[in-house]
């Protein structure tokens, strides 16, 4: 197979310049997961004082020791609702792939070190996230839940979304997926129902509480007197009602249960043995992918650099080279992995929509994950473009998409405007992964492209009534777009309204990628065993 040759010079003034830059937004980024990881130290004490484990504590003692753990969506809510300053940034959860007794599952933890774990909006979104991952690539869902239930100010936005998952744990159940809950404190209204849809529950003596009404508002409803323990505590589930199917002592024996539960579920035990070729590391080392893209959107480079980076040996084959250079489709491998890859030199062209169409169906022919590499303007405008049929084409494109019938994976690297968004693989369309550089901006067009279309309509306003157009006033109306566009696009933002499944550091896109890539393999190997309606709590 080819091998890419890099024309960049790390020892270049232009490399050290990207290489700092992007640094600093690398930087940025851990400065908002510090500050939550800070948050949550500050109720170390209290739950200690009490005889529990920090939820970060509870993860970290679930996980196999020196195995990997791919937290998702770390900025979820960032800036939205409460968080004014980027501490609750997360969405009151920790949600991530790791494994547990050797399994591979998607594991979920309410940080209820941080405003007692009740449930965001943009919280409830990445539990609704989590269980689709956990849906599509058969994982089994492990939760440890303590919440103080949803956040009743945002109750309007957290109801319906709320809903429906449970919705999907009765389809989890249903399709064969195991749902592995330890209720380590408070877990009631519509949360009682998180336990009663898993398949296997473990709840902690003296902390546990499930009820459908708390004490206050079952006296306020009917004017019974209860006690928590009576209503829902850890033993009354065990012995009287059966929600619980396992009694721990304590945090760590709940772990422990968990554990022997995941151990025993046989989820191995019929999985057949997976090939992998002998691979290559890349030429070039992945630690220059962070001074190989500018971390301005604006700056075009090659991504065939980004490419050189990722794949075995930098070995890539291009496919239709000569027929558009702006979309580059091409063959490799990570981490022995056969892939697709779809990349941006600039927009999308005719050509080149009709190219990635072709492409696009070859890979689902050869039943080969197909990775986006985002960087695009969008769909190319123009007399010429739409005479040449950009939207027919682009349709096309769009269709093969939507319809494709093996996973696609999407790193957004810089831009992601307009349809190409959609083209290359965006949010709406569904990818089995998504994840975003520190740079990478989401908007319908740049800021300065809205605000130059819009200072336009304005400006014929203003003609039509028969004023004059004042280029200090078009000025002046133009900037607050222009910042708002900005504002709107910023990585932080999109990844907060999970555009994404999180921000990655570009040094890790490799491993990041071949571990999703891996998941997807592992779900097409597994044969799960369905039944009509889900286990029922009998």
């Amino acid at each position: 197979m080819p091998r890419i040759t890099s024309r960049i010079d790390p020892n270049s003034e232009a490399f050290k310049t990207q290489r700092a830059e992007m640094l600093a937004r690398v930087a940025e980024l851990r400065e908002v997961e510090a500050k939550v990881r800070n948050t949550e130290a500050q109720a170390r004490e209290k739950f200690h004082k009490r005889g529990q484990l920090l939820p970060r504590e509870r993860l970290m003692l679930l996980l196999d020791r020196g195995s990997p753990f791919l937290e998702l969506s770390t900025l979820c809510g960032y800036g939205y609702h409460d968080d004014t300053d980027g501490s609750l940034a997360g969405g009151n959860s920790i949600a991530g792939i790791g494994y547990v007794s050797g399994v591979r599952c998607m594991v979920f933890v309410n940080n209820s070190a941080i405003k007692g774990g009740t449930a965001s909006p943009w919280g409830v979104q990445k539990a609704l996230r989590g269980q689709q991952i956990a849906l599509e690539n058969k994982l089994p869902l492990l939760s440890l839940v303590e919440s103080g239930g949803a956040n009743l100010m945002y109750q309007q936005e957290i109801f319906i979304p709320g809903g429906e998952t449970f919705y999907n744990q009765a389809r989890l159940s249903a399709a064969g997926i195991p749902q592995v809950t330890v209720v380590h404190g408070s877990s009631t209204a519509g949360g009682a129902y998180l336990p009663g849809l898993s398949d296997y529950v473990v709840m902690v003596k003296k902390k546990a509480k499930v009820f459908l009404a708390g004490p206050p508002l079952l006296k306020a409803a009917t004017g019974e007197v209860a006690t928590d323990e009576d209503l829902g505590g850890a033993e009354m589930h065990a012995t009287v009602a059966g929600t619980a199917d396992y009694l721990a002592e304590d945090d760590a024996d709940a772990i422990r249960l968990a554990r022997e539960v995941m151990a025993n579920l046989g989820w191995n035990a019929k999985l057949s043995p997976e090939e992998r070729a002998p691979y290559a590391e890349p030429l070039y080392s992945p630690d220059e992918l962070c001074g190989a893209v500018p971390a301005d959107y604006r700056k075009p480079y090659d991504c065939r650099e980004v490419i050189a980076r990722i794949a075995d040996g930098s070995e890539f084959t291009g496919f239709k080279d000569e027929y558009d250079a702006h979309t580059v489709c091409g063959r490799a491998s990570i981490f022995g992995m056969p892939i697709g890859i779809i990349g941006n030199n600039g927009p999308i062209s005719p050509k080149g929509a009709t190219k990635a169409a072709q492409f696009i169906q070859l890979c689902c022919q050869t039943d080969t994950p197909i990775l986006y590499l985002q960087n695009t303007t969008g769909y190319l405008v123009g007399t010429q473009p739409e005479q040449g049929g950009i939207v027919k084409h682009g349709s096309k494109m769009i269709q093969a998409v939507a319809n494709a019938t093996v996973p696609q994976l999407t790193v957004l690297v810089g831009g992601s405007f307009g349809a190409g968004n959609y083209g290359m693989c965006g949010r709406p369309f569904h990818p089995r992964f998504i994840f975003a550089w520190p740079n990478a901006r989401t908007a319908v067009m740049g800021g300065e492209q809205a605000a130059k279309v819009m200072s336009i309509v304005f400006a014929e306003k203003l003609a039509r009534r028969g004023e004059t157009v004042d280029e200090e006033a078009i000025r002046a109306f133009c900037q607050p777009i222009v910042e708002q566009f900005d504002k709107e696009s910023h990585p932080f933002n999109a990844s907060a309204r999970l555009f994404d499944d999180g921000l990655i550091d570009p040094r890790d896109t490799r491993r990041v990628l071949g571990f999703a890539l891996s998941v997807c393999r592992e779900a097409k190997r597994r044969e799960v065993h369905p039944n009509s309606f889900g286990v029922a709590r009998l």
